[in-house]
């Protein structure tokens, strides 16, 4: 039977057979050129300092050892940017989910008045703004810098990520849905929480991961509103260690003046590249399965 199956399978012409070959081709050149740097950088923050200043390391770990990984958990600065960065990521990406929801569930409504006045203000907005030194004046005046509100406030609401999750609930909750619950005496809040929300989980899953990717790289709003040590996230740390070279005294006590000579400060730097995409890297899978139908359906009318 199996036999039987494969004489009667009809095969590709010789130009898709082609086209395919060098398709796989191509795209295992870009899985390479992606996935090396990464390898590379997980296997020299597991390796020794020698190994990596004499450029031993190439696919796999050379002289294993975890020394930069304890000394970076041994760093209060480093684990007092973790945890300011959790912070400023779970709160954050909670205020800019729901905001997002209440603004783009309304506009998706065609009895909504005035709803198409609002969008045409809302685009705007992502051509045109009031620039650096405006907004840095207006955070002052709100006395926000400083305070952790300032990660927060000014970036709560994305004009693109409305649109988008407008898009979804127009294309995927049908106006007759909402009808049907209004017969029912559903008011507009309920039935926004307990019929809108629930079929809605792949757009909030999207919405999710983006904002929260966005709070856990941001740096520059750190930059520019920050100046207490203890409110610092972790990517404002990294940037003084990465760039400036202000390592914590505590990642170096327990190493020796001729290790830090060899490298090892080379080989920190790698160890708290990899512990700060962690977190990044474990969220991912647990929405992954929303992503691809979230981005899709969100993205079919404008």
């Amino acid at each position: 039977m199996f036999n039987l199956i494969n004489r009667n399978r009809i095969k590709d012409p010789l130009g898709d057979r082609i086209f395919m070959t060098f398709n796989y081709i191509f795209l295992f050149a870009i899985l390479l050129t992606v996935f090396y740097p990464l390898l590379y950088i997980i296997s020299s923050s597991f390796s020794s300092s020698r190994a990596v200043t004499s450029g031993q390391v190439w696919l796999f770990p050379v002289d294993f050892n975890i020394k930069a990984y304890i000394s970076i958990f041994k760093s209060q600065q480093l684990m007092l940017g973790f945890y300011n960065t959790i912070i400023y990521t779970v709160v954050g990406t909670f205020i800019n989910v729901v905001l997002t929801v209440m603004l783009a569930y309304p506009l998706s409504r065609k009895s909504f008045y005035g709803r198409g006045a609002i969008i045409i203000f809302m685009m705007i907005t992502m051509f045109f703004d009031g620039g650096l030194i405006p907004t840095y004046l207006l955070m002052k005046d709100l006395h926000l810098l400083d305070t952790r509100w300032a990660m927060w406030l000014p970036g709560a609401l994305a004009v693109f990520q409305v649109i988008v999750a407008r898009t979804f609930f127009q294309s995927s909750i049908p106006e007759e849905l909402g009808e049907a619950a209004e017969m029912d005496g559903c008011r507009d809040i309920r039935y926004l929480i307990s019929v809108v929300l629930p079929l809605s989980k792949p757009i909030l899953a999207v919405m999710t991961l983006m904002y929260a990717v966005g709070h856990w790289n941001a740096y520059f709003d750190a930059l520019i509103y920050l100046r207490s040590e203890k409110l610092f996230p972790l990517q404002y740390v990294l940037r003084n260690l990465l760039i400036l070279n202000a390592a914590d005294p505590a990642m170096l006590a327990n190493t020796s003046q001729q290790m830090r000579d060899q490298g090892f400060e080379q080989v920190l730097k790698y160890a708290l590249i990899v512990v700060a995409s962690i977190p990044i890297l474990i969220m991912y899978p647990f929405v992954q399965k929303y992503f691809v139908k979230g981005v899709m359906v969100g993205s079919l009318k404008g």
